[in-house]
């Protein structure tokens, strides 16, 4: 079975009120680098903060919101009418969510030594080795993640894609991380899992979904 690039996904019909929405939603932050080493400030207290890369519409990180009101939650979309269909979709502020419209290669422009945990759920494969430095779990994003972790480097990894898990498991290791959690079939395991609109799609027709935790001591 060949599985589709996550941006065959993310082509979707653009949302006629998108400017609207986007204008309008009082949890998007958009002067996001005037924040940067003082996202405390902007949830108003000191708690840890988790981050998702890729958030697409917007199932995971805002059901997070929801069950883990002790954690501040931050999803970033690259792309302006994915995240107008998650504005769409949930419209009602969270107190410890915050989501912003950018691309991952500015993270280090936007935080700084803030980030507890990092989410990367179903980004794309980039299946092409010339592309293999776009991935998100490839060393340019690594030093890049170095620069926002607080403290200890935490990422946890959802994709349906073996292609990029098994590149991930060597790129991470290289990098210095250590596995605490390895699996390939996260529908089998106890591990915790909100199960997005996304996910469920993948496992309505057989695909399984490989699950990993990977940490990094400060160097």
């Amino acid at each position: 079975m060949q599985i589709r690039e996550r941006s065959d996904f993310m082509r979707l019909r653009n949302l006629k009120d998108k400017d609207e929405l986007v204008k309008n939603c009082d949890y998007l932050v958009t002067n996001k680098e005037e924040y940067k080493g003082l996202w405390k400030e902007v949830f108003g207290n000191d708690k840890p903060i988790h981050l998702e890369i890729g958030m697409g519409k917007g199932d995971f990180i805002y059901h997070m919101a929801e069950q883990f009101p002790e954690i501040n939650f931050i999803g970033i979309e690259k792309y302006t009418g994915v995240i107008a269909r998650a504005i769409k979709k949930y419209p009602k502020k969270l107190a410890n969510l915050r989501i912003i419209n950018m691309d991952a290669l500015d993270l280090d422009q936007v935080f700084s030594k803030e980030i507890d945990v990092i989410y990367l759920n179903f980004s794309d494969p980039w299946p092409k080795e010339k592309h293999a430095k776009r991935r998100l779990t490839s060393e340019i994003f690594l030093a890049i993640y170095d620069k926002v972790f607080k403290r200890t480097a935490k990422i946890i990894m959802k994709t349906d894609n073996i292609g990029l898990f098994a590149s991930s498991l060597v790129s991470l290791s290289n990098y210095g991380y250590k596995f605490q959690e390895v699996n390939l079939d996260l529908a089998s395991s106890d591990s915790f899992n909100v199960v997005t609109e996304y996910e469920a799609k993948f496992r309505s027709k057989g695909i399984k979904i490989n699950y990993l935790v990977a940490k990094k001591n400060p160097s």
